[in-house]
């Protein structure tokens, strides 16, 4: 099951909120919300989660995308989905990185983002 991010509050209707919803729906594990306010410029939110296959995370993808679309946030681009180990989905002010487990724990991406095992224990828990 997925986990909610508790660092950060998600404004009921906002993007991130509907990202966040979106990957709660598609059973997305381990979902970790990193404000990047003050550390980037490239958006206000990245979110890591991950799917527990292939298929899964093309398909939470795929969902996202649609989502975004139908609640007015344009198309946003998308990166890796032929292979889907690895899927970025740029939505603007929100950065979306969606992993297979195995993947996700290589680049270990929250660690980059100074994020680490402790940040991500206290990101979420279900």
């Amino acid at each position: 099951m997925g986990e909610t991010p508790l660092s950060t509050q998600a404004e009921p209707g906002s993007l991130h909120a509907l990202i966040l919803e979106s990957l709660e729906d598609d059973q997305a594990q381990e979902i970790v919300s990193i404000p990047l306010g003050g550390k980037s410029s490239i958006a206000d939110h990245m979110i890591v989660a991950s799917g527990r296959s292939t298929r899964q995370v093309a398909a939470m993808a795929g969902k996202l995308a649609e989502r975004l679309k139908r609640g007015g946030h344009g198309a946003p681009r998308i990166e890796g989905l032929p292979a889907a180990d690895w899927v970025l989905i740029d939505a603007g002010d929100v950065v979306v990185h969606l992993f297979r487990p195995e993947v996700r724990s290589f680049y270990n991406l929250e660690r980059m983002w100074g994020f680490g095992e402790e940040g991500a224990a206290a990101a979420g828990s279900a």
